[in-house]
């Protein structure tokens, strides 16, 4: 997302969000994510889109050798360096197209709900195939196809203000989505799972998981988390560099 994150308005309403303040334990898919991680120990990892720097502490804690966590955002970036700081870590301000992916760099890259702001998503596959070492991990979520297709990306409510059904409309047309997030305009990118799954295996990569994420259970009494039950909103994918 270019450049909103440094929205001071919108910065603000960000570090309220429950994933914000407490980190990967009070994010809805990191129950399913976790378990998709091959082991970090002496590796090398890369997080496209790194945030407050989350995963790149996790891989920290993990053992990794080196991690360095990229974001397009200086507000983010200058967050990430506050909160999750560590001698392995490294962060830069860096566009996710804009990086250089030098080859065979890395064990694992990580990328976590950054990719539905991405165009051309394929070449970002291809720029990530490139850039793995072979038997590289490729472990991402992003914004399920079914989230993004609406226009409003809202529900559709009854008079009563109650969620009455999800609406899908354009999903086999792929492209920019203009919706509100955090009282906010927001640009995202719609790709049809087909874009996305196809795209991987097109380039180089083996689909070793795909995982629609639900929120766990202890979430279940947060205010409004049941209806997420009701529409995909994640999805997770690990792939590997053949």
């Amino acid at each position: 997302m270019k450049n909103e994150y440094d929205n001071e308005k919108f910065f603000e309403e960000y570090g309220k969000m429950p994933r914000s303040r407490d980190g990967l334990s009070a994010a809805g898919e990191w129950h399913r994510l976790k378990p998709l991680f091959p082991s970090l120990r002496e590796k090398t990892v890369l997080d496209l889109g790194c945030g407050y720097g989350w995963h790149c502490a996790f891989a920290a804690k993990q053992g990794a050798a080196g991690v360095l966590g990229l974001d397009s955002s200086i507000k983010m970036i200058e967050e990430a360096k506050k909160r999750n700081a560590g001698k392995q870590i490294e962060y830069r301000v860096c566009e996710i197209e804009e990086y250089e992916y030098p080859e065979c760099m890395w064990d694992c890259v990580v990328s976590n709900l950054a990719l539905h702001y991405i165009e051309d998503i394929e070449k970002i596959f291809q720029m990530v195939h490139r850039t793995l070492k072979p038997k590289g991990v490729f472990l991402f979520n992003m914004e399920h196809p079914v989230f993004t297709a609406g226009v409003g990306q809202d529900w559709i409510y009854t008079e009563a203000g109650e969620p009455q059904y999800w609406p899908v409309d354009r999903y086999f047309i792929p492209g920019e989505r203009n919706t509100r997030f955090l009282g906010c305009s927001v640009v995202k990118q719609h790709h049809t799972l087909t874009q996305i799954l196809m795209g991987l295996l097109n380039n180089g990569f083996a689909l070793e998981a795909v995982v629609e994420a639900e929120p766990p259970e202890e979430m279940m009494d947060v205010p409004g988390m049941k209806d997420e039950l009701r529409r995909p909103m994640m999805l997770l994918v690990k792939a590997i560099k053949k």
